[in-house]
């Protein structure tokens, strides 16, 4: 199984933004209300800080291998790598290469029309990490940094998500 995970406020803003764009989720007049109906489990795919919770159970399974969004932006060569190795895939350096360029934002934001059709506007919007920054609020950044603390915070997955480098302003 693998886990990708990605921060909880980049998660927010993306699903914001998601939510708003398809028309058969709620969607929201405000990041204000977005902000307190994702603080309040009242996502449509549940709640964000009971989904890592439960997958911490899991972390050091054999057949688990978590990696993150960020991970993924910062070093897609070594990503795709670790990938390829957990699943017992030998990739020589051209398939390598491809795979890189094939699944890079970049890559798949221009093909979403082929690959996703009118949809691929809305999943693929700007594939940046701390775009966060944005949106919040300071109240809302302490309200989250608190609920992270509490929920994930010090957990194996919480720890992965190198909370204190992407999500503190």
């Amino acid at each position: 199984i693998l886990l990708l995970l990605r921060n909880p406020k980049d998660v927010a803003t993306s699903f914001y933004h998601f939510s708003n764009g398809m028309s058969p989720l709620p969607s929201y007049e405000t990041w204000d209300d977005f902000f307190v109906a994702f603080m309040t489990k009242k996502m449509p795919w549940g709640c964000y800080f009971e989904y890592v919770s439960e997958w911490n159970k899991y972390a050091d399974d054999e057949n688990v291998m978590t990696i993150t969004y960020e991970e993924l932006k910062e070093n897609p060569v070594l990503g795709v790598k670790n990938i390829a190795a957990f699943f017992g895939l030998s990739l020589t350096e051209k398939e390598l290469q491809t795979v890189v360029e094939r699944s890079s934002f970049q890559s798949m934001k221009k093909n979403s029309q082929k690959t996703h059709g009118a949809f691929g506007n809305v999943l693929f919007r700007k594939g940046r990490v701390s775009d966060w920054k944005n949106l919040f609020s300071e109240d809302q950044n302490e309200k989250m940094d608190k609920t992270f603390e509490e929920r994930v915070g010090g957990t194996k997955l919480g720890t992965k998500l190198k909370y204190e480098v992407y999500c503190k302003a």
